[in-house]
């Protein structure tokens, strides 16, 4: 089951509730009773790094690479 985000439109605060993707837009009870009301937040996930090439050792454990292919097929040696 998918997660969403809600923020209130009070207090900014964020919560997160699990439901089915037919529910993510329906109306979400404040939790602290309070009438608060939220609405769902457009939730990313980011991925950082750099452009430029590491310079650190590519080390094999085992038969596999820390890239998750085989040793051999990965083409670092």
């Amino acid at each position: 089951m998918p997660q969403y985000e809600y923020i209130c439109d009070q207090d900014e605060e964020v919560i997160v509730l699990l439901r089915p993707m037919k529910e993510s837009d329906d109306k979400v009870e404040d939790p602290t009773g309070r009438g608060r009301t939220f609405r769902r937040k457009l939730s990313a996930f980011g991925v950082t790094g750099t452009n430029t090439q590491s310079t650190g050792a590519h080390v094999h454990v085992g038969n596999c690479c820390p890239c998750g292919k085989p040793q051999s097929a990965c083409g670092n040696q």
